[in-house]
């Protein structure tokens, strides 16, 4: 059964132009695995981007502000076929298990300009 639904778009200059100006925002906003899966490519900022959105997409999903749990408590990694696979842990997993989430289904797109993350969060 659906939990809730939730999506996020991100604006991949601003978020560009963010993480120029605070180059830190990269370590506290995702996690060494997200970093690590993206540092081979060229231009790895609309990927970066796509993450954010999923986080805030989560968010959504649970129907929780953002602030409710931290951005390392949700991440996304990838499948060997390329699939993303969103991760839960921390308070975020606790705030899941107690509106009966037990299951994430992710969606990730982006142009040069929008990034896009879509959510659904079952039992």
């Amino acid at each position: 059964m659906i939990r809730g639904i939730g999506v996020d778009a991100v604006d991949v200059e601003r978020f560009r132009t963010a993480l120029t100006r605070t180059p830190s925002m990269r370590d506290r906003l995702f996690t060494t695995i997200e970093l690590s899966q993206l540092a081979e490519r060229a231009d790895h900022v609309p990927s970066l981007a796509a993450r954010f959105a999923a986080r805030e997409a989560t968010m959504k999903a649970m129907g929780v502000g953002l602030g409710a749990f931290g951005f390392h408590d949700v991440w996304v990694e990838r499948e060997p076929s390329g699939s993303p696979i969103l991760r839960v842990a921390g308070t975020a997993l606790e705030l899941a298990q107690g509106r009966g989430i037990g299951a994430w289904h992710l969606s990730l797109t982006h142009t040069d300009s929008t990034a896009i993350a879509y959510v659904i969060a079952t039992d």
